[in-house]
């Protein structure tokens, strides 16, 4: 989730376990600053910009390092606040912060490797957007009342975890009924094999999108909740031919392991290049990143890159909108600014 959040979420679990041996101010400040601490890895130069993405959410949010790294931070906020006394239940609330914080992030699209070193695995529930103001604002209400009046705090505060773990929950289901309408609608056993993928779009979670990913590309469709039972559309995008050469590339691997196989190819004149589908929609992906060039005697490996596109997070969630109020409307994609590789000698 985004960092708002992350700090509230641990402000809120920070003032929950400790705020009755210590001021809730303290609790909340540490909760904040400690829920925010795992997501410093993306200042960690991995060399590329595709290991960058694959190892942001790694070693900090293992749940086997929190928990060796959360005694020594408890021992240094009891040393400086001198309240050694109240070591345990600091200890509790700094490994329940990083622990849920990388829980929180599980129920995300982008994936949590919460078992480091023992797998690398990105777990990702997929239930909700990576900002939505309906989790975070229960969080921050119950903060702020409690910072206000400390004596009345502690139950605001407990009010506010409620709320936003209710939301959550509700995310899930709201999942499951979508996953059902969607497979009820598509029982054809003619069908061939594919991946299926159901998240909410952009900022909520009324409108979801659904993915189905097989060999020769992939269709991509959306559900409102509005809908009831009416047939999801599928709009459908093939890969280019030579996709089956730029799955074999190992930048194209490491997405497709990453990715739980969510990986689509794309064509712009003589470059190729593959994105997260999982991230973003209708041609609007966070994660594209160059990756072959089509040359005379074939297909060619180039320098791997992130492309250069606007994201537009504010368009997709006005579209969700629009498309639960039933007003059907496309969404523009964003424009490839990257300078294209193919136009030079580079090669690997």
């Amino acid at each position: 989730m985004d960092s708002v959040t992350q700090a509230a979420l641990g402000a809120a679990v920070a003032v929950a376990v400790v705020g009755k041996h210590s001021s809730i101010k303290k609790a909340a400040i540490w909760g904040a600053v400690i829920g925010t601490l795992p997501d410093l890895d993306v200042f960690i130069d991995y060399g590329d910009d595709l290991s960058e993405m694959v190892r942001h959410r790694g070693e900090s949010h293992s749940l086997v390092y929190q928990t060796l790294i959360a005694p020594l931070l408890a021992w240094l906020i009891c040393r400086w606040h001198q309240q050694q006394q109240h070591f345990k239940a600091w200890w509790l609330a700094v490994w329940l912060v990083l622990v849920t914080h990388s829980l929180l992030d599980t129920f995300t699209t982008y994936g949590t490797q919460l078992l480091l070193p023992f797998s690398n695995y990105p777990f990702a529930l997929e239930s909700i957007f990576v900002i939505d103001p309906l989790y975070t604002l229960p969080l921050l209400a119950g903060l702020v009342y409690a910072w206000r009046q400390p004596e009345k705090g502690l139950a605001a505060n407990r009010i506010g975890l409620i709320c936003s773990s209710g939301y959550l929950l509700w995310s899930v289901l709201a999942q499951q009924w979508v996953i059902h309408q969607v497979t009820q609608q598509g029982a054809d056993a003619s069908q061939s094999p594919y991946w299926l993928l159901v998240q909410p779009t952009a900022l909520n979670t009324l409108v979801w999108r659904i993915i189905k990913v097989d060999e020769h590309g992939y269709q991509e469709g959306f559900y409102a909740l509005s809908d009831g039972r009416r047939a999801v559309t599928f709009r459908q995008h093939y890969f280019p031919e030579q996709t089956e050469q730029l799955r074999a590339f190992t930048d194209a691997e490491r997405l497709t392991r990453f990715s739980h196989g969510f990986v689509g190819y794309f064509q712009h004149d003589a470059l190729f290049t593959m994105a997260d589908l999982r991230m973003g929609m209708q041609g609007n992906y966070a994660f594209e990143f160059t990756l072959a060039c089509q040359q005379h005697d074939g297909v060619k490996s180039t320098q791997l890159q992130q492309t250069r596109k606007s994201y537009q997070m504010v368009e997709m969630w006005l579209w969700a909108a629009r498309r639960f109020l039933q007003q059907e409307t496309g969404l523009t994609e964003a424009e490839l600014r990257s300078e294209n590789p193919c136009n030079t000698n580079s090669g690997r």
